[in-house]
């Protein structure tokens, strides 16, 4: 149903392929007319319009883009503005949506949450903004009714920025980026590669967007496929797709580790502007005659089949077909990649999931951006109708995207009939994403129409010796499922009909709801500050050298951001800088908070011009090994911090305090073979610390040595390909030299690393 064509292709006219080879120029003239290299039919993509469109720089090789709006949610808003107003932001310059779907349960850490939403709507008066309050959208979906547009790009502030079948290439990245284009500075970047990704033929009855979206994730991630570039959606399948259909695969490619992408649009997009009352934002996007792009992904929709992702990575992806008939080998297998995901924290099984020779499910969700939908919601309806979910362990949940969709399906019908069932209809939340709402019981399995089923994920807790289990499905088969007792089953099995539903969208409950300033800031407005909004800490500059201790060392294949900063009731924290760092690696290594604070207090003292010696003794053991070979290395010219090893650090969320958290706790830098995602890297760059890269192969040093770099300032400024580095062996009295390289940065970002963090860089310049 997926396959990958590695080398380069030409699309002629939107629907046919020319691979690249010895033939295909004389293939592309024999059907076009027209000669022309893959440089020059790279500006044919859409991508290339679009960015050519918001590029300000001039040169289309080193892009710096300005973004059409911006969109953050209650987790990142405040920390978001709070760095913009230490960088002396007066105005939003764009159009900006604060929307309440993370915290908006206001359940836990007393009225902190609430706090942060008044901050939310404060901010928004004071700054020409818009406020959308809890229970009234996802981000997402509200982006997706009033914001998107076609040849638009819109950047949020979380890893699910995606509104590609829209026409509007969107990206998801970490706060600082958005920081930046309120100051009216600009994201930077490199051209970016563009993957087409090739639609024919029509899915199947019971087939929705989940598993299309999961079979391209299963197909491409491990391998790097499509890792920040872009994912160009063309082919004549499209065209067989309805627009919900389309936004359901789209939100997903973001498990692909892509940078953003973009869709051909055409009379369904058009309607779907005109259901919502924006018609004048509809335009048609289509490559030009002759389009190059840089890979391929040939998508047979007509072979797709119900798909599950398996604990715990929208990656690790089998059919239900294929499952129920390996169950127990696949099961096996599940339990074994399990060990290293949860570092034998917890006693993990799955095979006694297993009663009569089926998959016993404990739990279904259909939720969120992904799962929310309205077509999702009503094709599960259908598949439910006169069914019973029966009053055992087994549960369903289903949280509309919004509250348009909600009305939609009263009035439809369709929310009679899930609630008939003895399912439960919610408001619209994110938290069955992040670990914030219908957390199973331990041990149980639940699947999901949701989108990341990494550990923790569903609220476990691994430190308390609590585990539970999700695997990512469409709410179709959740519902097929559902209806079957909780017997894992395709909706493929369904044998009945599923209605096409005329969805209306009806804009009252946002103009009478949302606060919307039209753009214009009121400078009056004081900002409502709870007590758990605090300010960032006072950061260093970069000094001359650094002393780092190795204070956590990670070997996972690949290290989530919610390893790093976990999610779930801990982002009630998100807008206390120093409060949220007592949980940061927390669920991966207790240790880390503790040992990162030791090395702290050695820079404090010195930035308070006492001796780093005063508090940490060991400093004084570390520098004399150093000055045998670095004499002029002194407390005036050498900092001391942290910093961990990963092997492929920042897969998943967009999340800032990824980052911000290890630079608040003293941390200057990660060493890693390779970053999971561009936006955790970005995150490290914004906060000051050094994105470092090592070769994979033995590590010069383990957890809990020191590192000194001499002359990494110097090294930042004059652009090294190379850094020199050294681990100081005290029982020795050694340094024992090893390489590190910091990978392409721009001017700004050195700026920003010599400076210590964006605060600073924005403060003085």
């Amino acid at each position: 149903m997926i396959k990958l064509h590695e080398g380069g292709a030409y699309l002629v006219k939107g629907t046919e392929l020319i691979y690249d080879g010895p033939e295909a120029g004389v293939a592309l003239k024999s059907k076009t007319g027209l000669e022309t290299t893959p440089q020059e039919a790279r500006t044919g993509t859409m991508a290339y319009g679009i960015l050519k469109a918001h590029n300000t720089s001039g040169n289309m090789e080193k892009l710096k883009i300005r973004f059409d709006k911006l969109t953050s949610h209650d987790i990142t808003f405040v920390g978001i503005i709070q760095t913009a107003r230490a960088s002396g932001l007066q105005k939003f310059p764009m159009p900006y949506v604060l929307t309440n779907c993370h915290n908006s349960l206001c359940a836990v850490g007393g009225t902190i949450n609430e706090d942060d939403h008044m901050f939310g709507l404060t901010a928004a008066k004071k700054y020409g903004g818009v406020y959308v309050p809890p229970h009234q959208a996802v981000i997402h979906q509200f982006a997706r009714e009033m914001l998107a547009g076609c040849g638009k790009m819109i950047l949020g502030s979380d890893s699910h920025t995606r509104y590609g079948a829209l026409g509007t290439m969107a990206v998801g990245e970490g706060g600082p980026e958005l920081v930046k284009q309120l100051l009216n500075q600009t994201y930077d970047i490199n051209c970016p590669g563009v993957v087409a990704v090739y639609l024919k033929g029509s899915p199947v009855k019971g087939v929705g967007p989940q598993d299309v979206a999961l079979a391209i994730i299963g197909a491409v991630f491990a391998n790097g496929f499509v890792k920040n570039k872009v994912m160009e959606f063309v082919g004549p399948g499209v065209a067989n797709l309805s627009a919900d259909f389309r936004i359901g695969i789209d939100v997903m490619t973001t498990e692909t580790t892509c940078l953003s992408s973009i869709w051909t649009t055409d009379s369904e997009i058009e309607d779907f502007f005109e259901i919502h009352g924006r018609k004048e934002d509809y335009a048609p996007l289509q490559p030009a005659d002759v389009a190059y792009y840089d890979g391929v992904i040939e998508v047979d929709l007509d072979k797709v089949r119900p798909m599950i992702a398996m604990p715990f990575h929208p990656s690790n992806t089998y059919t239900i077909e294929e499952l129920n008939a390996n169950l127990l080998d696949i099961l096996d297998e599940t339990e074994k990649r399990a060990l290293v995901s949860l570092d034998g924290a917890v006693d993990y099984h799955l095979k006694d999931k297993v009663v009569g020779g089926k998959l016993q499910v404990d739990q279904g969700i259909i939720a969120g951006c992904a799962g929310g939908g309205f077509e999702n919601i009503c094709a599960a309806a259908d598949i439910l109708k006169g069914k019973y979910i029966g009053s055992d362990g087994f549960t369903l949940s289903v949280y509309p995207a919004s509250v348009p969709i909600y009305m939609e399906l009263i009035r439809n019908g369709c929310a009679a009939a899930i609630l008939e069932t003895g399912a439960i209809l919610k408001t619209a939340f994110c938290g069955p994403c992040f670990g914030a709402g219908d957390t199973p019981a331990n041990n149980a399995f639940s699947i999901r129409h949701s989108t990341r089923n990494f550990p923790n994920r569903e609220g476990s807790k691994l430190q308390n010796g609590q585990i539970s289990s999700v695997a990512l499905m469409d709410a179709r088969s959740i519902a097929a499922t559902a209806a079957n007792g909780g017997i894992l089953t395709p909706a493929t099995d369904f044998d009945g009909e599923l209605g096409k539903y005329r969805y209306h969208f009806d804009s009252k409950i946002y103009e009478n709801r949302v606060f919307d300033s039209k753009g214009v800031a009121d400078p009056g407005v004081e900002l409502q500050l709870g007590p758990n909004i605090k300010d960032w800490p006072k950061m260093g500059a970069l000094p001359e050298n650094l002393v780092l201790r190795v204070v956590s060392e990670i070997h996972d294949p690949v290290t989530t951001t919610d390893e790093l900063i976990p999610s779930g009731e801990t982002s009630s924290y998100r807008s206390n800088p120093l409060g949220l760092a007592e949980f940061a690696l927390s669920r991966k290594d207790p240790l880390y908070v503790g040992r990162a604070k030791e090395v702290r207090k050695a820079e404090e003292d010195r930035m308070a011009g006492e001796h780093p010696c005063k508090n940490s003794p060991w400093v004084k053991d570390v520098m004399d090994t150093v000055k045998k070979e670095f004499a002029d290395a002194s407390k005036d010219n050498t900092g001391f911090g942290s910093t961990i090893f990963a092997v492929k650090p920042g897969d998943g969320s967009a999340r800032e305090q990824a980052a911000s958290c290890q630079k608040v706790l003293g941390g200057w830098a990660n060493i890693a073979n390779e970053y999971a995602t561009k936006r955790y890297r970005s995150n490290l760059i914004n906060w000051g610390m050094l994105p470092f890269l090592i070769p994979a192969g033995d590590l010069p040093f383990k957890n809990l040595d020191y590192l000194f770099l001499p002359g990494i300032r110097k090294a930042v400024e004059e652009k090294a390909d190379t850094i020199s580095a050294y681990r100081v062996d005290i029982a020795s009295g050694a340094l024992v030299p090893f390489t590190l390289t910091l990978g392409e940065l721009t001017d700004e970002e050195r700026q920003i690393i010599l400076k210590g963090c964006l605060i600073n860089y924005n403060s003085v310049s």
